[in-house]
């Protein structure tokens, strides 16, 4: 059974393209010389079939269609055919298909998708179920094995999908296995472009995008482009499904479908144990699969079989405990098909909460009433750190603080603002396990607050932890960092309503980033100080917060968002401006030493977002 993940882009937004400004740009006697000149370029390196596509792709948009063909991966013919002039030699990829009273039409699709592949070293194993009522698919089965070796056919009693699966993979010879859907479509090129990434790379588990696709496999359903391989985002939602090629070893060491419990999730359940064991994940930033929606199908929605919902949450809760990870899954209201895990604490560390503050008392007892209100957790103290008040309120409000708030007090930090030199300063009084970094123009709103945050920070793969933000007017502020935005970073989601579940559930479910804002960050003091805090001389204002999470993420560990953690940003509000002209040259000197230091990353696409979206924006707008 297949789950869905929502695909969800607003076209409104306003930083998106409209079609009308597309038609006025060619127009533009500029746009066209540079249109002609991008032409011949193409017409030279990709040959007339590409231009066509281009060509009808922008005339389209002009009229205010957009083709879902060009943005989809489709192959030119004259890849396909240099792929089978190639003559690539490789393993043996068995391709396993649970088929149980498949529309004729569907399964002939299916079937003569795979013997169109341009690698030629394949298996096709059909593991056929049907009721007797539907001969026509066993007798069709039956005829593709007899003209074609390379095609097996195996008829046995219908026990469910997991067993039948698992019958496939038994009868299965070759060396790597990928599932394939008895109404579902592979791409031409898809099993040369996976054994090609095996042979470059050496995976012993490879997966690409995916397409969905209306049952006449002509109306776009959605698309799946999928970033590279995320721990926390695969427990909140299967975003892997296909098309996914695995190795015989990596599968006998994962075991194979075991039991119909997690019948209806069983290929999450497959896939979180394969991942676990796999020595090396690949992603294939490249649609090679056609997920067929229609009536029944899971494509259409997770509605169809509400009772693989609760098999998800087993298969998380199963892969939690082999983990040693103590929690539970709990399936996201609204979301069919996604989940979010509450992890059980392990211990009753003491988390130091750094607040900089500068006049703005309203702000700063906003933010102390909220986190008190809203901590969920009793064992933590709070430094606010005073940077340059000037309001004579500010210091009788700091007067009040004990004896309103246990365990806050006031430290005092003297010179220019700095964030980072302040927040090492305040470091140096904390005395728990765990900081907060915390902005004091926050609202937390969320009732297990600390709790939630500190739930990830304790675990040890984690180095940082950040939280779901939204400004005044109920938009996302911050749900993670996307490395290359507009030649630096930009938040994941940026402007979305406050109730929209993002692409492919990621606004719900946990996801793992290689930054998060330093608005609202946890993180273990011990990695804090190993890392020499926040780099006070190249980031004094600005990056200072990704800087130190890519620190963190270049030793292997995971920077974490979670959705359960909620607040509101009432960003830059509670530091006056200096003059414009100061901002805007610090600003810019900060920015340049950041594409300095990481370049590689800014450069090329964040391994978590994916090369089909635009890095002009934060909407996951397609290019």
């Amino acid at each position: 059974m297949k789950q869905q993940p929502n695909n969800e882009r607003p076209a409104d937004l306003a930083v998106q393209d409209s079609v009308g400004g597309m038609a006025r740009r060619l127009l533009n006697p500029a746009h066209l010389r540079d249109l002609a000149h991008r032409s011949m370029v193409t017409l030279r390196e990709q040959g007339a079939e590409q231009l066509w596509r281009d060509v009808s792709f922008r005339v389209g948009l002009a009229f205010h269609h957009d083709d879902w063909r060009h943005r989809a991966d489709l192959p030119l013919r004259r890849t396909l055919k240099a792929q089978r002039a190639a003559g690539l030699q490789g393993p043996c990829v068995s391709v396993v298909v649970p088929v149980f009273n498949t529309p004729l039409r569907f399964f002939d699709e299916m079937v003569k998708s795979v013997q169109r592949q341009t690698y030629a070293n394949w298996q096709l194993v059909l593991v056929d179920a049907s009721d007797e009522g539907h001969g026509e698919v066993s007798r069709r089965a039956q005829q593709y094995a007899a003209k074609d070796s390379r095609i097996i056919c195996q008829k046995i009693e219908n026990q469910g999908i997991a067993a039948n699966t698992t019958a496939g993979f038994a009868a299965a010879t070759g060396g790597y296995l990928a599932l394939l859907d008895h109404d579902d479509v592979l791409y031409p090129n898809a099993l040369f472009e996976c054994v090609q990434t095996i042979q470059n790379t050496g995976t012993d588990f490879v997966y690409s995008d995916e397409i969905v696709l209306s049952a006449d496999l002509k109306q776009l359903g959605g698309y799946h482009f999928k970033p590279d391989f995320a721990p926390d985002y695969l427990r909140g939602v299967n975003f892997i499904t296909h098309l996914a090629v695995f190795s015989r070893p990596l599968l006998d060491a994962a075991g194979a479908y075991e039991s119909s419990e997690f019948d209806g999730a069983q290929d999450h359940d497959l896939i979180l144990r394969l991942t676990e064991k796999a020595k090396k994940i690949e992603h294939i930033k490249q649609v090679l699969y056609i997920w067929r929606g229609h009536a029944g199908s899971t494509a259409a929605g997770m509605e169809a079989k509400p009772y693989a919902i609760a098999a998800g949450e087993r298969a998380i809760d199963a892969q939690l405990k082999r983990l040693g990870l103590p929690g539970r899954a709990m399936a996201v209201a609204d979301a069919p098909g996604a989940f979010q895990v509450r992890y059980e604490l392990t211990g009753h560390p003491l988390i130091s909460v750094l607040i900089p503050n500068k006049d703005h008392t309203d702000d700063l007892d906003r933010c102390l009433t909220s986190l008190y209100k809203n901590a969920g957790y009793d064992n933590f103290e709070v430094l606010v750190i005073e940077n340059n008040s000037t309001d004579p309120a500010t210091e009788a409000y700091y007067q009040t603080l004990p004896q309103r708030f246990d365990r806050c007090r006031v430290v005092r930090y003297e010179g220019p603002f700095n964030f980072s030199a302040i927040n090492n300063f305040g470091a140096k009084f904390a005395q728990g396990e765990h900081l907060l970094l915390l902005n004091n123009d926050i609202e937390i709103l969320s009732e297990d607050f600390l709790r939630e945050l500190l739930s990830y920070s304790q675990r040890p793969d984690v180095g940082a932890v950040g939280a779901k933000l939204y400004y005044p007017d109920d938009t996302i502020q911050h749900a993670g960092v996307l490395m290359g935005i507009n030649g630096s970073a930009g938040h994941s989601h940026k402007s979305y309503p406050r109730t929209a579940v993002g692409d492919m559930y990621r606004l719900v479910t946990t996801q793992d980033y290689m930054a998060v804002t330093g608005a609202c960050l946890m993180t273990k003091a011990s990695l804090y100080k190993a890392a020499g805090g926040l780099d006070e001389e190249r980031f004094a204002v600005a990056y200072n917060d990704v800087d130190y999470c890519l620190k963190l993420w270049m030793q292997g560990l995971l920077n974490v968002y979670t959705p359960r953690a909620e607040a509101y940003h009432y960003e830059s509000k509670s530091r006056g401006l200096d003059t414009l002209s100061e901002n805007a040259k610090r600003y810019e000197r900060e920015k340049a030493n950041f594409y300095a230091k990481y370049r590689q990353y800014i450069d090329n696409y964040d391994p978590y977002y994916n090369p089909h979206f635009n890095n002009l924006f934060e909407n996951f707008g397609l290019k």
